[in-house]
């Protein structure tokens, strides 16, 4: 396995970019302790804005901890690139849309380990049947309820919210939202379409990608807290992701 270099909380889990989805992962585990979450969908308003990278980072972050158990679930039958971003070859093998389609297939079949026993993914697999179709079925139901009894966290990285509905339908057996945004790319009406598309409860918080301004001395010290309405323009950098109040 060989990782893009954007991939710094599995890269280089000492430096402060990792450091800043070390934070994200602090927020995430408090939501967990005050409410029980523990299924989360990463999704962004459009193509590009950086969800996957947001996904794989946070979950490296997670599993940093020896007694956490994280899955990532690439939830993205249009367009999956997890298993590309982490350099894992998964040609002809199983994942999720094959485990959805059929019964042959569960969900220890088609997760693999990344690196550590700590961090699990379940590849998109080939998809065949319709992602809108695959991820209505109750197949997928039950493979997120498996995932929930055996792991601490699961991340799910969902297709865009604006173009397509499939995370949609996802979002009724997860948890909460993370939505990711691309600082000097998203515009402010597609987030602003994309959060009245989700029920603003269940937003845990948005995550600011790619401002190309210099860390401070203290960026590995920021406050982290949930918002789930449109920012001005965030201070971070482009390898790194930070939820904000």
């Amino acid at each position: 396995m060989t990782p893009v270099p954007q991939l710094v909380s599995l890269v280089a889990p000492g430096s402060p970019e990792a450091d800043q989805y070390r934070a994200l992962r602090h927020t995430l585990e408090q939501v967990r302790r005050n409410k029980g979450h523990r299924v989360i969908a990463i999704t962004s308003a459009g193509a590009g804005d950086g969800k996957t990278i947001t996904t794989l980072n946070l979950a490296g972050a997670l599993a940093q901890s020896r007694d956490t158990r994280v899955l990532v679930i690439d939830a993205d039958l249009h367009r999956p690139s997890v298993v590309r971003y982490l350099g894992i070859d998964q040609q002809g093998t199983p994942g999720l849309a094959e485990a959805i389609a059929g019964d042959a297939c569960s969900l220890s079949t088609v997760a693999s380990e990344v690196g550590t026993a700590n961090l699990s993914v379940v590849p998109a697999g080939h998809c065949t049947d319709g992602a809108y179709e695959l991820l209505n079925s109750p197949r997928f139901e039950s493979l997120i309820a498996d995932a929930r009894s055996t792991f601490d966290y699961v991340l799910i990285d969902t297709p865009p919210l604006v173009p397509l509905p499939d995370c949609r339908v996802v979002g009724r057996w997860v948890d909460g939202f993370l939505v990711v945004v691309a600082a000097h790319r998203t515009p402010r009406r597609a987030l602003a379409d994309a959060l009245n598309l989700l029920d603003r409860d269940r937003v845990i918080g948005i995550v600011f990608n790619g401002d190309d301004r210099p860390l401070t001395p203290y960026s590995g010290y920021y406050s982290y807290a949930a918002r789930t309405e449109p920012l001005s323009p965030p201070a971070r950098r482009h390898s790194s992701s930070r939820i904000h109040n």
